[in-house]
């Protein structure tokens, strides 16, 4: 059964950080790349990805230069480094895995970004 378990959202003043945690089960998890999306209004907005081995990484524009997606296959674990948070970065943000086309996310952690 393949479960991802996120942690580590918050409150935050603008320009502050966070980093996120999203552990992983249920599968092979050094076997596949990982996500992290939020939702951005009624849908859900993909923002970064990392290769299974963590070789390469992807930003989305809006996110670029202020977060960072990591691994560390050991612990099955996926981590989002969120720095200089602005107040739009508010939103739930979750954990996605796509494994051979099914995708499986987590239940969502809580971001909120004021003063």
């Amino acid at each position: 059964q393949v479960q991802l378990v996120e942690s580590g959202g918050g409150l935050a003043q603008p320009g502050g950080s966070l980093r996120l945690s999203c552990v992983a089960s249920g599968f092979t998890f050094s076997n596949y790349a990982m996500s992290w999306a939020r939702q951005a209004g009624e849908g859900l907005e993909w923002i970064c990805g990392i290769y299974s081995d963590g070789s390469e990484t992807r930003y989305f524009d809006s996110v670029k230069g202020r977060f960072t997606i990591s691994r560390d296959n050991a612990k099955n674990t996926v981590y989002l480094q969120m720095n200089n948070l602005k107040p739009e970065d508010t939103c739930v943000y979750y954990c996605n895995a796509d494994l051979a086309g099914r995708d499986y996310w987590g239940q969502g952690t809580q971001v909120t970004v004021s003063s």
